[in-house]
């Protein structure tokens, strides 16, 4: 059973999110409206490090414990070498480094891992591919600066989860070193929104609506069709991907997208896994107040510390010259 803060939270969401964002407001209103909602869950600690940081041109920033963080637990001090590319949601049109930077942290606390959270170009703006250009261009620059694909897992929630996928067919299909593995945390992986749960969950749901999610793949995709294997992942196959942990709650109109996913990534022999949560709203695990979302972060921790430890996936010695090649478009013109 849901606990009672996440009851209160889910209210919350309903009254402060899906009732009073207008899916329809300029961008600029909507990213400052969110803004200021995250910033009430979201707030600065004194253990967080964060530094400034280009990675190829596209802006972010360097999240990391502090070594002295009194609840860090033992053995998961920061590995040298080894790093998270994280990748937030926001519907492709809201949300930066900033709002997730709490969670994050959260979850390199439990990893030992030191993050790199990307702030791409958003909707409607820059459409689709910019921000898969951005997250291959970071991915990229984490090559260069001398990290071994197998020391480097991905993660990301909501559209920064479908963004994640995104990335890894991109990386598959210019036959770039990949990554050790991925977590995805209620990830959008149908832009064609075709999940039954988007009818379903409907209700349920206290966060997310149908009518803005269409709203958000207009913006992203404008003149591309929304089933375009690299844009929505359960339309391509996942053959060859690094290993994926995907968390999602019960109540989500994005419930489907992950349960697809799973099951399409097992079938083409990727080893992925699925957990649900009962009741919980998208991405939880943002709410640090809420208990769920503390054994839910271990849980991505875990997974992510131990993939970045796999020796097994270690790439062939071509990562400088790969690495320093210019970030193509190829394999996005060819998915067309």
């Amino acid at each position: 059973m849901a606990s009672w803060q996440s009851k209160l939270t889910s209210l919350f969401l309903r009254a402060a999110v899906k009732r009073k964002i207008n899916p329809h407001a300029n961008p600029a209103d909507a990213r400052a409206r969110v803004d200021r909602l995250a910033a009430r869950f979201s707030k600065d600690q004194d253990w967080i490090k964060v530094t400034p940081v280009s990675a190829n041109g596209v802006p972010g920033e360097w999240v990391d414990v502090a070594s002295d963080t009194p609840a860090i637990a033992s053995g998961t001090e920061p590995q040298a070498g080894k790093v998270l590319l994280y990748l937030h949601g926001g519907g492709y049109i809201v949300c930066s480094p900033a709002t997730h930077r709490l969670m994050v942290a959260r979850i390199c606390r439990e990893a030992g891992l030191k993050a790199l959270v990307i702030d791409y170009r958003l909707a409607p703006e820059h459409p689709f591919p910019a921000a898969v250009e951005d997250a291959e261009a970071a991915y990229r620059w984490l090559l260069a600066a001398g990290h071994k694909p197998e020391d480097i897992v991905i993660a990301g929630d909501s559209a920064g989860g479908g963004l994640t996928m995104s990335l890894l067919l991109t990386l598959r299909e210019q036959n770039m070193p990949m990554p050790a593995g991925a977590a995805l945390l209620s990830p959008w992986t149908d832009l064609a929104l075709t999940g039954w749960t988007m009818l379903t969950n409907a209700r349920r749901d206290p966060m997310l609506r149908l009518d803005s999610a269409s709203l958000a793949v207009r913006h992203y995709l404008q003149d591309t069709t929304p089933t375009h294997p690299i844009a929505s992942s359960i339309y391509a196959d996942l053959t060859g991907l690094p290993p994926l942990y995907v968390q999602v709650g019960e109540n989500e109109i994005l419930l489907d997208d992950s349960r697809r996913l799973v099951a399409i990534a097992q079938n083409h022999g990727v080893e992925a896994s699925l957990e649900e949560w009962p009741g919980m709203p998208h991405v939880f695990q943002a709410f640090a107040h809420v208990p769920e979302s503390k054994p839910a972060i271990e849980g991505i921790g875990a997974f992510l510390k131990a993939q970045a430890n796999r020796s097994a996936l270690a790439a062939p010695d071509t990562v400088q010259a790969q690495a320093q090649t210019p970030a193509p478009t190829e394999a996005i013109e060819a998915a067309e």
